[in-house]
């Protein structure tokens, strides 16, 4: 008999943490459904999601109890909430290449005009941990936490350029799909870039990602010598003018790279 009562309270904690586990995936869900950056509707949250609409209510309540969602009682509409900018300040306080490379790089905005990038690698993607505008290059908006593909911009590249084949194959497995005309969508011919990127050391971009807008970037390594993250420099065409600014650009990033990567632990290869 007591054997059974243990059995049964093993499974009624087992269906317990099944439960609780379905909760927090639910909730991250929900959480995604706002990455457009607009407000939305009770409605619209469970049929982006798949979630019952009362279940969808009744997370919107906790997640909003907890500052992570916001409702205006006005319309009614929910968006994601304050606590959530708490939250990122600290994860991108504490990230190594944005502290190494913060005031580096708005620095580098302000003297160029130009916008300067810094990011990290994340599975297949790209994180921006640090933006900065230039008065050549302003924007609405802020890329910090911005993801972006690896193939079809140039601090991508610069990161897809020092990953071994195999890593390569991995990151690159699920595709490489175009977001302009001139995105690299053959794996061959994205390839032979990566090998002339890997030998002189720095990527460049033109309307691949943007139409409008070109960058020029280079590799960011952490002191065992391994690439993890890049920084880029990049603007409007008729700013960033590559056709006569290329190589200028190219050794600016590689530069600025390089004293990153030095606040980061790295002496040179064999050091």
């Amino acid at each position: 008999m007591l054997q059974c009562l243990c059995t049964m309270c093993m499974m009624g904690d087992m269906a317990a943490e099944k439960g609780s586990n379905q909760s927090v995936e639910k909730a991250v869900a929900l959480l995604e459904a706002f990455r457009d950056g607009q407000a939305h509707r009770v409605g619209e949250v469970a049929k982006a999601t798949g979630i019952g609409q009362s279940t969808a209510s009744r997370l919107l309540a906790t997640l909003e109890t907890a500052g992570f969602i916001e409702r205006d009682p006005e319309t009614g509409l929910y968006a994601l909430g304050t606590e959530l900018l708490t939250l990122a300040g600290v994860a991108v306080n504490r990230n190594p290449v944005h502290r190494a490379g913060r005031m580096v790089a708005q620095s580098l905005a302000a003297k160029l005009g130009l916008g300067v990038n810094l990011g990290v690698r994340h599975g297949a993607e790209l994180v921006y941990v640090a933006h900065f505008e230039g008065s050549r290059s302003p924007k609405s908006h802020t890329l910090l936490g911005e993801r972006v593909p690896l193939h079809a911009t140039s601090i991508g590249k610069a990161v897809l350029s020092g990953l071994d084949r195999a890593d390569r194959d991995t990151v690159l497995a699920r595709g490489l799909p175009s977001y302009t005309d001139r995105t690299h969508a053959d794996r061959a011919k994205l390839d032979r870039e990566l090998a002339v990127v890997a030998r002189r050391g720095y990527a460049t971009e033109v309307e691949e990602f943007v139409l409008g807008r070109a960058s020029v970037a280079a590799p960011i390594v952490d002191r065992t010598g391994s690439t993890i993250a890049a920084i880029s420099i990049s603007g409007p065409l008729t700013a960033i003018d590559l056709s006569t600014r290329e190589r200028e650009l190219a050794q600016t990033a590689v530069e600025t790279a390089d004293r990153i990567s030095t606040a980061l632990g790295f002496h040179g290869p064999g050091y």
